[in-house]
């Protein structure tokens, strides 16, 4: 599952990637975040390494299921 968040007035999003069975646990933990329980968010991802996040600096989290990008043209 990929993690997208999007920080305040910086232009990059920061992507991580996780496993799919921590996804509930990592959706509870941005909702506890997000609802000023904790000021830092800790994420793992899928090769253990941990990142913190400011709460006060997020502007958006999405959860998502990882897509792959389309090979060729289109038409």
């Amino acid at each position: 599952m990929d993690i997208r968040i999007g920080m305040k007035n910086v232009a990059r999003e920061l992507n991580i990637e996780i496993a799919d069975d921590d996804a509930t646990s990592v959706s509870a933990d941005v909702e506890a975040a997000l609802n000023g329980e904790q000021p830092v968010l800790w994420i793992t991802d899928r090769n253990g390494k941990r990142t913190a996040v400011m709460v006060a600096d997020m502007a958006y989290v999405e959860l998502g299921s990882a897509t792959g990008r389309p090979i060729g043209f289109g038409s």
